[in-house]
Parts: C-alpha cells; sequence; structure tokens
C-alpha cells in the first residue's frame, strides 16, 4: 500500500506542538503516512523529515526579518520547487501566514491540495487578505466559530475544529494546587497583574496598572498582587517600575503564567491570545490596549472588529471590560477591580458563562483537524479519479 505524503511547514515553537499533535492523531487514523517539510523537534521525534531546521523560520519583529529576507525567500522557493516536483498528497502551512500563504498559493495553483491551519486575525484588520487566502487553500482550519463564520461569509471552504489550549486546560481549574506550586498563601486572596511579554506593551501599562493595585489596596488591604515576569529583561523593567510602588504586597515570579492565573482571584491583563487562557481559566478579568500614538492612530482605522478580548469575541458580548488607550488610567482600572473584588455574584455568574465558552471550543482540536485533512485528501482523490 503507497503511503500517504503529506507536506507540513511551521515557522515556530508553536506550530511545531500543533503539527506534533497532528501527526499523531492522522498516523491513529492511517499508520501509513510520511511527512516532510520544516518541522521543530517535537515533529522530528516523530519521523517528521524536515529540510531545514525550524528556527531558521523563528523570526519576529521588523528588522529581523528584513535582515533574514534573501534566507527566507531562498528557503520560500525551495519549497515550492520541491513539493511542485513531488506533489504530496496534501500541503498544510501551519500558522506563519505571512511565509505559508504563498507557498499554498504558489503549490495551489499547480494542483496541489492545501491546507491552512491556525487562521491569521483576517476578520480583525487588512481583510483584503481573505482574497489570497480563497486562493491559496483548499481548506482553512480554525481554532474559534467566529473566524471560521467569516470565512463562509467570504466562500473559502472551512472547519472550525475547536482550540487546542481547551483540550488541554481543565474544565475546573485547581487554584489550591496552582497557589502551592507557586509556594502561595492558600489563605490569601491574589490578582495577577499581566502587563504583556514585550517591553513596549510594559512601558506603556505597567504604570497604570501599579498605580491601580495601590488604589485598589486602600479598600481591600487584605489583597496580595502577583506578576509572571515573562524573562529576564521583562523583570527588570517591572522591578525598575515598581521602586515607585514600593507598599504594594507583591510576589514576582519568573514565567507561570499559567499557573499565576489558576492561582489568582483576577487578572489585570494586557490584550492578547492570554485573554483566552485566563478565560479558560475561568478568571474574571479587565484587558487593557494601549499604543503609542501614531501606533493608534493606524489601529483605529484598520481593525474591523466591535470587541479586541478573545472572550468577548467568542461570546460576541461584552463580557469583561476592555479597556482602550485614554481608558487605560489607574483610576478606571481600580474602578473594574474592585466591581469584581466587591461582587461575588457577578463573579460566580462570569464564571458560568465562560465554562460554557471552554465547552464550545473544546472539541478535540488535533483529531477534528486529521479527520478534515484525510477527508480533504479523500474527496480530492476521488474527483481526479473521476476525470
Amino acid at each position: 500500500m503507497k503511503p500517504l505524503r503529506i507536506g507540513i511547514v511551521v515557522g515556530e515553537a508553536s506550530g511545531d506542538i500543533l503539527g506534533s499533535s497532528l501527526m499523531d492523531a492522522i498516523k491513529a487514523r492511517n499508520p501509513h503516512v510520511e511527512f516532510e517539510g520544516i518541522g521543530g523537534d517535537r515533529m522530528l521525534a516523530r519521523g517528521f523529515n524536515s529540510f531545514f531546521p525550524q528556527e531558521r523560520l523563528a523570526v519576529m519583529g521588523l528588522v529581523e526579518p528584513l535582515k533574514r529576507l534573501f534566507e527566507l525567500l531562498r528557503i520560500r522557493r525551495t519549497i515550492i520547487k520541491h513539493f511542485i516536483d513531488n506533489p504530496p498528497d496534501i500541503f498544510i502551512g501551519i500558522d506563519s501566514p505571512d511565509f505559508n500563504l504563498t507557498i499554498e498559493e504558489k503549490l495551489r495553483a499547480a494542483g496541489v491540495t492545501t491546507a491552512h491551519y491556525v487562521s491569521p486575525s483576517v476578520w480583525a484588520w487588512r481583510q483584503k487578505r481573505v482574497l489570497k487566502i480563497e486562493r491559496a487553500v483548499d481548506l482553512m482550519l480554525t481554532f474559534l466559530p467566529f473566524e471560521a463564520k467569516f470565512y463562509e461569509n467570504h466562500n473559502v471552504p472551512v472547519k472550525f475544529v475547536g482550540h487546542t489550549l481547551a483540550d488541554e486546560i481543565p474544565l475546573e481549574p485547581n487554584q489550591a494546587a496552582a497557589k502551592q506550586s507557586l509556594g502561595l498563601d492558600e489563605s490569601k486572596r491574589y490578582v495577577a497583574l499581566m502587563p504583556g511579554s514585550r517591553g513596549g506593551e510594559v512601558k506603556l501599562l505597567g504604570p497604570d496598572i501599579w498605580g491601580a493595585a495601590a488604589i485598589c489596596l486602600k479598600s481591600q488591604p487584605d489583597i496580595n498582587f502577583i506578576i509572571p515576569a515573562a524573562n529576564t529583561s521583562r523583570r527588570q523593567q517591572i522591578d525598575e517600575q515598581l521602586k515607585a510602588f514600593s507598599n504594594l504586597p507583591v510576589t514576582i515570579v519568573d514565567g507561570q503564567s499559567h499557573s499565576v492565573m489558576e492561582a489568582s482571584d483576577l487578572v489585570v491583563m494586557a490584550s492578547g491570545t492570554t485573554t483566552l487562557e485566563a478565560m479558560l481559566f475561568k478568571r474574571p478579568m479587565i484587558v487593557n490596549y494601549k499604543f503609542g500614538r501614531f501606533s493608534y492612530m493606524l489601529f483605529s482605522r484598520i481593525v474591523k472588529t466591535k470587541f479586541f478580548s478573545l472572550p468577548n469575541l467568542l461570546a460576541d458580548e461584552a463580557l469583561v471590560p476592555e479597556l482602550l488607550q485614554k481608558q487605560v488610567t489607574p483610576e478606571i482600572i481600580s474602578k473594574e477591580m474592585l466591581n469584581y473584588l466587591e461582587n461575588p455574584a457577578k463573579v460566580a455568574e462570569l464564571k458560568a458563562r465562560f465554562t460554557e465558552l471552554h465547552q464550545s471550543i473544546r472539541c478535540d482540536a488535533s483529531a477534528q483537524a486529521a479527520d478534515a485533512v484525510l477527508e480533504l485528501i479523500q474527496k480530492k482523490s476521488s474527483t481526479q479519479a473521476q476525470v
């Protein structure tokens, strides 16, 4: 029996996690399958044949990709040529849309079946990218149902598979165990302060969040605060900012953001994927988004959604407070904090809604994606056999 050949390209560590889980799920359904392209360590451990080290694609920011532009273009040309000369049963680009969508577009034009796993935020900004996506993919696999709805409205074949984080995070968080793992006092209440993982985020949001904590402490003197520092640089930056707030009862830990959210009673945070994680841990939150003046002018012109936090986008309603730009002040943040801390019934209601949302995207994403991929291969194979 001729084995299936599946091409995959992942551009970063998160894609390697998704790719390895997808490989496992496909192998469970069809053990006669070979995988090749570009993959990370987890995929290599499962027998993936990687033509280039995955870390060569893992570039961030604006300057670094420009420095590596010629290498990245050479790698992409090599991948395209290989799969046109040796067509796989399907090619799957995992995340990294700027790199993968061009590969998918070229391969699909040459007759190769293509899929893309994890939608870019095309529903929020640069919506005209959907025209390229329509040309590039036979199937888009999305984490979230509102993403699938966007593609359906633009006539792009799509399958909502659920979110891998929703599969990994238990429906019932274990706050006591999380506190124990962090060495926290189980009898105390903690508020997680999470101004972001990037220096620019912490610079813009940190002082306002620390100031809000100081105001909140005046009426809730039993509250303690915990901050997960993303890396050494962020810890140094946070330490420097907190010198102006020396009376705050605060614990700083290195990383461990999941444990910090699970251990807390409330999260004050920067907008981003972590808002979905906080929702999955059933934690009330206040979401903050702040830009430099020029960046905000651009943001306000190109963003097309009425919400920017993932819990609100998923629910299609204002479940959690979203504070944007001039609203991000110690006074407004602290008011929202106290609104949660002084209203346990409101928190209980929110946790129930978060549980419903968690269940709605807890679909065994890797298995769903594997089924969709194999179904697409079968469909294309049957169509070709009829021609």
